[in-house]
């Protein structure tokens, strides 16, 4: 289910030794509809903690209240901030992250991000994210848009950040169209994940 009243951040308290912290970004591609299953198995990794920042759009794809964890949107974004020694969402988000994956990627943020576009709350994160941490993006969109030569730019841009890439599998799609695009499975998501898990998790700085 999804949690109401947004926990507050205490960037003084120390993360509990073994813990990552897995931020999950979900946008406006149908593939959304997988989040909840994601949630689910990124869970079962050992010592993982998951928080969800989500679009509107993706909204649409979804059940929040079949999300077992956090979920953060914009509206959260703005009503945290009243005055000027409160939190700042998409940075304590950022602080609190160890490694943030995006399933779905849709063309749209895909677009925003490899261009440095902030406007809602997940792009922010992104914007503010720490680039010595890891950052996953799984693409998926329609056939003919994956096709578009701009993609193959945008992807190339996001690597060039340092962001790696899930790719995309080629499926028929909910539109009915077949080829690439389609949203890489679950088990593949997780596994990627799951491998920086093995690496040395140092203590993050809080700044």
């Amino acid at each position: 289910m999804q949690t109401q009243g947004r926990a507050s951040f205490d960037n003084k308290q120390q993360k509990p030794c073994g813990e990552f912290r897995v931020l999950v970004g979900v946008t406006g591609s149908v593939a959304a509809l997988k989040l909840p299953l994601l949630v689910e198995q990124l869970r079962l990794l050992p010592g993982v903690d998951v928080r969800v920042v989500t679009t509107e759009h993706a909204k649409h794809f979804y059940n929040p209240e079949e999300v077992s964890v956090e979920l953060y949107d914009d509206k959260d974004e703005w009503e945290m901030w009243k005055q000027r020694s409160d939190p700042v969402l998409h940075i304590e988000l950022r602080r609190w992250a160890d490694l943030f994956v995006i399933a779905p990627l849709d063309a749209n943020t895909l677009g925003k991000m490899a261009n440095g576009i902030c406007d809602n709350l997940l792009t922010c994160v992104v914007r503010a994210w720490d680039i010595t941490r890891p950052l996953l993006f799984c693409p998926a969109m329609n056939t003919a848009m994956w096709h578009h030569p701009i993609t193959a730019q945008q992807i190339s841009r996001l690597k060039e950040f340092g962001y790696t890439e899930i790719p995309c599998i080629a499926k028929k799609l909910v539109c009915g169209d077949e080829g690439k695009g389609g949203m890489a499975e679950v088990p593949t998501i997780v596994s990627a994940v799951s491998q920086f898990l093995q690496m040395p998790n140092e203590p993050t700085q809080k700044t």
